[in-house]
Formats: structure tokens, C-alpha cells, sequence
């Protein structure tokens, strides 16, 4: 397969994920607003979320997938199949042991998670007790994504990819089967998580089975860590679970000061999160995801030459796909908060909070995407210990223009503070890069972003112009449905103008267009 299939094959399915997950907080929005409820419901769904790149998608998948996909090469399905075996019996005895004690120390670790609760009636008790239900859900997510890590490496994307979308869905119906009958109807959105996370894991099983793929658990423990291949793993992951742990601290310090700024603040952080979200998940986890595997096995069989190229298109990509959607989020951010969120307990003002934090997110997306796209060819090298360095030095930005923006800016100064560390990361790892004789810009690569950017800006200048008009007609005040379709014209405005200048610019072609619609020979590969 292709890399643009792969990453088009998972991109499709995380699109749906996205858009269902949409549906999601537009319902979590609806019943739970912005507030005491809302902020103690988002602190329990990050808590698991905290720690999932430690023991899931980060660290721990960046270090077993080349292993796997290698061994897939060398030694064969049945040995590459054992290790695997292996692999999610001692992740899961290890989770098992951390989840119980996380759960034993809930009221404390809310306490240092969100102080800003402490004083609010009732808030810190409501956050531990969810906290408490949804906690599960790392042991089930971090199995799913094992299980993800393994039918990635076959090049089976569509099952990974669609997973998310049994999450979201088991919670917008929790908001009608589980809700109703439960004190407050954040109880039943945390019940909903940990049950998806359940449900997940028997989905990928499925996948697993129609590939012929039986992963079985072993119970001798000592026998395992016995194993250089499982020894191997864990001295590769060691520096991975730094490197996630720096990101997470950062997320948590992220968590602990905009809990400081008042009431709402998290649920407004939150909600422009998961907007950026869309292009970052779509793109950047599906390059991310597609490029490991591929570059692994090529630089496995010494194929340099043919990495590098990988390694452009994959850039291309990330460029090409995140650029105008950043414009159109900065361009478009009130409307599209108004329409997606401004309903039941949502406010006006929780609009204007919500959009001001987009526009702080966005200006950083595309440095998040092409990382995306960088980070795989050292993980695929096996080095995990570089990428840590630059998480050290990502964090220490973050934190220091987290106190310096804070305090005048509120949760706005937050978001802009990882808009900054996000430029730094991308700094780093395109110099790391180079320096390391690894892979650079090419002047044709050059070439052609300088040629995206230039189709993204003035796109988003004709949608600036025409959201202007709907504003003297006070569109965004009417019913949903108009807004809704006022929201539609101006995105289609944007995209159809940036393809017809990209095209006009060379930069794709009509034919690769039709090819990559029709996934066949013509389209990018």
C-alpha cells in the first residue's frame, strides 16, 4: 500500500472519527455548558488521557511498532506474533498495578491536577468520583492501542482508525440511556468512557481475528522479562516514557493553571482543543501512524534513498492538508463555535472564550502536523532518545510562556503559549534533522510550501471578506439552520478557492485530484 492510501485509509476513517466526535461535544456542550460540572467532567476525561502517551500511542507504540514490523520482516508472522503475545501480557500485569493505585489516590491527585477546584463547594468531590470511573479507561485504550500498533504493521488501518468512533458514540448515547437515570449527567458521560473502552478492545479483536492474528496473554512474567527481544523494548521505550512524560507534565501544568483562571476556563481550553483537533487527528496522526511502519521497513532494507522520498511526500502532505484549515479556523473561529457549540447551557460568551482560544491554537497547527510527519524518522532509526530532548526543551518553553502569558491573557495566553513551544518543536526537529544527515528540505519542497501558503492566505482572504457580509446581515444571530449553512458556503468558499490556486500553482494537479478521490494510479502515492 501506498503511503498516501495508508494515510488516506486511516485519514478517511479519523475523519469520520472526528466528525462524530463533533457530535460528541456538541451534545457534552448541550448538557453540560461551561462550568462546575463541565470543568469536573473534562479533568476526569484528561486524567486517563494524561497518562495514554506513556503507555499507548507514544512511547510505548513508537518503540514496539518498528520492533514488530521488523521482526514481521526478518522473522517471520508466527515469531513476530509471539513477541507481540509477550509484549501485552506484561503492559497490561504493569497498567493493572498503576490503575489500582491511581485509584486508591484519587482525592489527592485531583488536588494537584486542578487546585484551582479547592474552595468550590463540592467541585473537588464530583471530580473524584468521576475521576474514579473513567480512570479504567487507560487500561482498556492502551490494550486497544497495542492492538492498533499490530494491525498497523499488517496495513490495516480502517479498524485503528474507526476505534474513536465507538467513544463517541457510546457517549452521545449515554447523554439519552445512561444519563436521565443518574444524579447529574456527568455521571453517565464517564460511565459511557470507560464502557467504550471496553468495547473498543473487542472491536480490534475482531479485526485482529480476520487477519488471522491471535494474540494469546502469557502469565509467566519472569520468563518474559527474560527475553532480550521484550528487554530490547522496554531500553527503547525507557526514553520514550520520559519523552511522553515531559509532554503530559506539560499538559498537566496546562490543566493546573488554566484551573486557576476561574470557572468555565477548562471547558473553553477544551473545546478549542478538540477543534484543533480535527486537521491535527485527520492529518497529522494519520501520516504519523502510515509513515512509521513504511519508513522502518525501507530503512531496514538499507533503501535510503527511496526514506527521503517518503519522507518529503509526508512532509507535502502536512503542509498541503493542515495549512487552510488553520487559516479558515483563525478566519472563521466565532462562527464556527457559535454553530457547533452555542446551544443549551453553552452561552454567547462562552462562545467568545472558546473562540479566542481556536485562534491561539491554530496559528501553532501546522508546526504540530509537520512534526507529526518528522517525528517517525528517528523512531523508526530506533532512537527514542532524541525526541525526548526536544520534549525537554518544548516543555520548559511552554512553561515559562504559560507564566509570562497567563496572568495578562487568561486561558487565551495559555493557548498561545503552546502555539510558541509548537514552533520551537517544529524548529528542532527539522535542524535535528539536518544535522544529523538524516533528511532536509529540498528547494523543490521548499518551493512548493511557499506555494501552499501563499493559496492559504489568500483563500482566507476571500473568506474574511464574505464572513464580513454575513456579519452586516447578522447571519450569526439567526436560527441554526441558517447559521449552519452560512458556516457550510464559507468553508466550501475557502477550500474550493485554495484548490483551484493550488492547482493553478502547480502544486497538485487535476489528474492527481481525480486519483486520489478514485485512489487509483494517478493520485499522489
Amino acid at each position: 500500500m501506498s503511503l498516501f492510501k495508508s494515510v488516506a485509509t486511516f485519514g478517511g476513517f479519523t475523519l469520520l472519527s472526528r466528525l462524530t466526535g463533533f457530535v460528541r461535544d456538541v451534545v457534552l456542550a448541550n448538557f453540560l455548558g461551561a462550568g462546575l460540572a463541565s470543568d469536573a467532567f473534562f479533568v476526569s476525561f484528561k486524567l486517563p488521557n494524561l497518562f495514554r502517551s506513556l503507555f499507548a500511542e507514544g512511547a510505548f507504540t513508537s518503540a514496539f511498532v518498528p520492533m514488530f514490523s521488523q521482526k514481521l520482516v526478518t522473522d517471520g508472522k508466527k515469531k513476530a506474533i509471539f513477541f507481540a503475545s509477550e509484549t501485552i501480557s506484561l503492559l497490561s500485569f504493569l497498567l493493572l498495578i498503576f490503575v489500582i493505585c491511581f485509584e486508591l489516590l484519587m482525592p489527592y491527585v485531583v488536588q494537584v491536577l486542578a487546585p484551582g477546584f479547592i474552595g468550590d463547594e463540592g467541585k473537588i468531590e464530583l471530580a473524584t468520583t468521576l475521576c474514579r470511573i473513567t480512570f479504567p479507561f487507560l487500561l482498556f485504550i492502551s490494550v486497544v492501542s497495542f492492538q492498533a500498533g499490530v494491525l498497523q504493521s499488517f496495513e490495516k488501518f480502517a479498524a485503528p482508525a474507526s476505534a474513536p468512533i465507538i467513544l463517541n458514540l457510546s457517549l452521545v448515547l449515554s447523554a439519552f440511556l445512561i444519563a436521565p437515570f443518574m444524579p447529574m449527567p456527568a455521571y453517565g458521560f464517564s460511565i459511557a468512557v470507560t464502557l467504550a473502552g471496553i468495547l473498543e478492545i473487542f472491536w480490534l479483536k475482531y479485526a485482529l481475528h480476520k487477519i488471522d492474528v491471535k494474540i494469546s496473554p502469557h502469565r509467566h512474567f519472569v520468563k518474559i522479562f527474560s527475553n532480550p527481544d521484550i528487554k530490547t523494548l522496554f531500553k527503547r521505550i525507557a526514553p520514550g516514557v520520559v519523552g511522553a512524560g515531559i509532554y503530559q507534565i506539560n499538559m498537566a501544568v496546562d490543566t493546573i493553571l488554566v484551573s486557576l483562571v476561574g470557572t468555565g476556563a477548562i471547558s473553553w481550553l477544551y473545546y478549542a482543543n478538540r477543534l484543533q483537533q480535527l486537521p491535527l487527528g485527520v492529518v497529522g496522526a494519520a501520516i504519523s501512524v502510515a509513515l512509521l511502519p513504511v519508513l522502518s521497513k525501507q530503512l531496514k532494507s538499507g533503501n535510503l534513498e527511496e526514506s527521503q522520498k517518503t519522507e518529503d511526500k509526508a512532509v507535502l502532505y502536512a503542509v498541503l492538508l493542515s495549512l487552510p484549515f488553520a487559516v479558515l479556523m483563525i478566519v472563521l473561529a466565532a462562527p464556527i463555535v457559535n454553530v457547533l457549540f452555542e446551544h443549551g447551557r453553552f452561552s454567547e460568551t462562552d462562545t467568545l472564550k472558546t473562540a479566542y482560544a481556536l485562534i491561539a491554537y491554530a496559528v501553532g497547527l501546522p508546526c504540530y502536523v509537520v512534526v507529526k510527519a518528522l517525528m517517525p524518522n528517528f523512531f523508526a532509526r530506533g532512537d527514542t532518545v532524541t525526541p525526548v530532548k526536544y520534549s525537554a526543551i518544548v516543555f520548559a518553553v511552554n512553561v515559562i510562556f504559560n507564566l509570562i502569558l497567563m496572568k495578562p491573557f487568561g486561558h487565551v495566553g495559555i493557548a498561545t503559549a503552546t502555539t510558541i513551544a509548537a514552533f520551537v518543536s517544529l524548529f528542532q526537529y527539522i535542524y535535528g534533522l539536518y544535522k544529523k544527515n538524516l533528511w532536509h528540505f529540498s528547494r523543490s519542497l521548499l518551493n512548493q510550501i511557499l506555494k501552499i501558503t501563499f493559496a492559504s492566505v489568500i483563500a482566507g482572504g476571500v473568506v474574511f471578506i464574505a464572513n464580513d457580509l454575513f456579519n452586516a446581515f447578522e447571519i450569526w444571530q439567526k436560527g441554526f439552520i441558517v447559521r449552519f449553512l452560512a458556516l457550510a458556503v464559507l468553508g466550501t468558499i475557502g477550500l474550493a478557492g485554495y484548490m483551484i490556486l493550488v492547482v493553478s500553482f502547480k502544486v497538485v494537479s487535476v489528474s492527481q485530484i481525480k486519483g486520489i478521490i478514485h485512489k487509483k494510479k494517478g493520485g499522489l502515492s
